[in-house]
């Protein structure tokens, strides 16, 4: 009899072990008087792998729900705050000093300091030489040479501009051969305005007052426009413009155009009044570096009106075809 006593309170205790307490969270000092107990053997539920529980979950028909009545506004923004101020801001915003440091240290001991933060961050001195066409130019009545040169020295608003270009036929003369000194002060973030001398060498020494712009405008397109004035009184105008059209990390093909403008005719330097000259290219160039990359390309040149009678009067042709070979560099 004890022995059939035993075997039925074992049975009684299995399944009263294996009830879920999760319900009873409230009971913390009860679970903590449990403590000393020895936890029972887990039991093995590998046979119950293969139950379907979906039964066990509540089956909700979304589609008997009217969704209209319910309140989604506070889904994915915060309700407006009828007590936030609108306007400028109240005086007393302004009362305090310009730096809080100010108000801590003293004005005269954070001037030092403040000055020299500017230096650090916008007073910087640079400088940079770059040549943006070094080129053989083969094809048309004769082979040429031709340079494009410019470097600067200075801050990042303020810079003095050292500009050089010309060409030249191989055994023969200088054609064209310029340069010019330029102060340049930045009018925004992307534009420098420059201005200084410009003095021609070939093909007959002559001095000009320069003015004009530099810089990137929308669309990456690199532009450098700029008047002359000779000191006979001649107007003239140029303008420049490129883009950089990458291809691969390290090939890069370039547009480039280039126009000449005169104000009158200027019989001496073959030079009409209109639009006197233009030249339109492509250029394939291979960065091995940024600071050196060589290149091939072609280029249409061509004189127009005056200019163009002005040439054909001496025997040239006003219009031709070059291809090109040279290097882009800076250091």
């Amino acid at each position: 009899m004890r022995a059939i006593l035993f075997a039925g309170a074992a049975l009684f205790a299995v399944p009263a072990a294996a009830q879920d307490h999760s319900g009873h969270q409230g009971h913390e000092g009860h679970a903590e008087g449990q403590q000393a107990e020895a936890a029972p053997e887990p039991e093995d539920h590998s046979a119950h792998q293969g139950m379907d529980h979906s039964a066990h979950q509540p089956q909700v028909d979304h589609s008997q729900m009217d969704h209209r009545a319910m309140d989604h506004s506070m889904h994915g923004a915060m309700p407006a705050d009828p007590d936030i101020p609108f306007g400028p801001p109240p005086p007393e915003a302004f009362s305090g000093p310009q730096h809080a440091a100010d108000a801590i240290w003293g004005r005269e001991a954070m001037a030092p300091a403040r000055r020299y933060n500017h230096a650090m961050h916008g007073d910087q001195r640079f400088g940079l030489a770059f040549a943006e066409r070094l080129e053989v130019r083969l094809g048309g009545e004769h082979d040429a040479y031709l340079w494009d040169v410019q470097g600067w020295h200075g801050t990042a608003t303020n810079r003095v501009v050292f500009k050089s270009e010309g060409e030249g036929a191989f055994g023969g003369d200088l054609e064209d051969a310029e340069g010019q000194l330029l102060w340049a002060s930045a009018i925004g973030p992307w534009f420098d305005l420059q201005a200084g001398v410009r003095l021609d060498v070939a093909p007959d020494p002559t001095a000009h007052l320069a003015i004009g712009v530099q810089g990137l405008a929308p669309h990456m397109i690199h532009v450098d426009a700029a008047a002359f004035v000779s000191l006979e009184g001649d107007l003239t105008a140029r303008v420049e413009a490129e883009h950089d059209m990458r291809l691969t990390q390290r090939l890069v093909l370039q547009p480039r155009v280039e126009i000449e403008l005169s104000a009158q005719d200027i019989p001496e330097r073959g030079v009409g009044v209109g639009l006197s000259k233009i030249e339109t290219g492509l250029r394939l160039r291979y960065e091995f570096v940024p600071e050196f990359a060589p290149y091939i390309g072609v280029e249409y040149e061509a004189a127009t009106g005056r200019t163009a009678d002005y040439l054909r009067a001496e025997g040239e042709d006003p219009e031709g075809l070059v291809f090109l070979i040279g290097l882009r560099a800076w250091f």
